[in-house]
């Protein structure tokens, strides 16, 4: 996969419009973001929690953020940003929202895709899943189960609030011989974790090309192809499996739309676990995914992020 080209789209924005402005570039297809908050960055310097940091505050004005995302250059990019577009001129039009020039600047992968693996390192992020780099070496404790990770270009190292919460609600809820869905696998972490967790069989499925093919290279190096399936799919239309788990790490507007799908999927009594849901949409989801027919089982948060843990009723 290497030598590939992605168009770098820069935007300034109200704070209070970042959690929608990344719903909206997730929704057109980009492949991964990184958000600059200068008040964040100097609220860390000032309270030292890095370790060690190199990082300038971004010359941003007071109340914004800067948000890059990526998205590859392919034959649909044009659909893509043209799409984009539509979108922010229509809540500028509705909502109020300023006009967002968009800087464009196309990259290498090799340019940017690795810089951030010195920062990657070994994590815990359940009570026995470690989330372990594959350039990394670690030595396990006697209960640790390694994940072994290359995110590549799908973005996904699993030590972010949003998955390490599902890696989570997986050990609570798998007790073997399960059937899990993956939605939106990205990497491939959630799938599997899943299968080393002890579940039966495990379906990874996602909409990007890049993602399916980083997940399963990731599946391969976890040597868990023998349980973990992995396929280019558009959440769970035209699935016939009837899964005893379904995960997804997706964004708040997709859950939603996912709930009614997911609930006929799932016999009674099995599970759905939901996150990347920001915290003030949480009542939001959690009356979606009622409406749907799920009760409520576990709400877990960390930080401005929270996951549900519900049961199909």
């Amino acid at each position: 996969m290497a030598g590939l080209k992605w168009r770098e789209i820069t935007i300034t924005t109200r704070q209070e419009n970042a959690d929608e402005m990344a719903e909206l570039f997730e929704s057109v297809g980009a492949m991964g973001m990184v958000i600059e908050d200068p008040q964040l960055i100097a609220d860390y310097i000032k309270q030292d929690l890095w370790d060690y940091h190199d990082v300038q505050i971004p010359d941003i004005p007071e109340g914004m953020i800067r948000l890059m995302a990526y998205l590859p250059v392919d034959e649909r990019l044009g659909e893509r940003l043209q799409q984009l577009q539509e979108e922010l001129s229509a809540r500028e039009r509705l909502q109020g929202w300023p006009a967002h020039p968009l800087s464009l600047t196309d990259l290498q992968e090799d340019d940017w895709a690795h810089a951030w693996k010195a920062y990657f390192k070994p994590e815990k992020v359940g009570q026995r899943i470690v989330i372990c780099p594959s350039w990394e070496a670690y030595e396990p404790g006697p209960d640790d189960v390694v994940l072994t990770i290359d995110p590549g270009m799908a973005f996904g190292t699993g030590t972010h609030p949003t998955t390490s919460m599902c890696i989570q609600a997986l050990e609570e809820v798998i007790n073997g011989d399960e059937l899990v869905l993956d939605v939106g696998t990205g990497s491939g972490v959630l799938a599997i974790a899943a299968a080393l967790l002890g579940a039966k069989q495990v379906l990874a499925v996602d909409n990007d090309l890049v993602a399916v093919q980083v997940a399963r290279e990731n599946v391969a190096m976890n040597h868990v192809e023998d349980k973990v399936e992995v396929r280019q799919n558009d959440l769970l239309a035209g699935l016939q499996e009837s899964p005893d788990i379904i995960v997804a790490n997706i964004v708040a507007d997709v859950i939603l739309r996912l709930a009614p799908a997911a609930a006929e999927r799932l016999a009674p009594g099995k599970v759905l676990i939901a996150s990347g849901i920001i915290q003030h949409r949480l009542d939001e989801v959690s009356d979606g995914l009622s409406a749907a027919g799920f009760s409520i089982d576990e709400l877990i948060s960390h930080g401005e992020w929270a996951a549900i843990v519900a049961r199909r009723g």
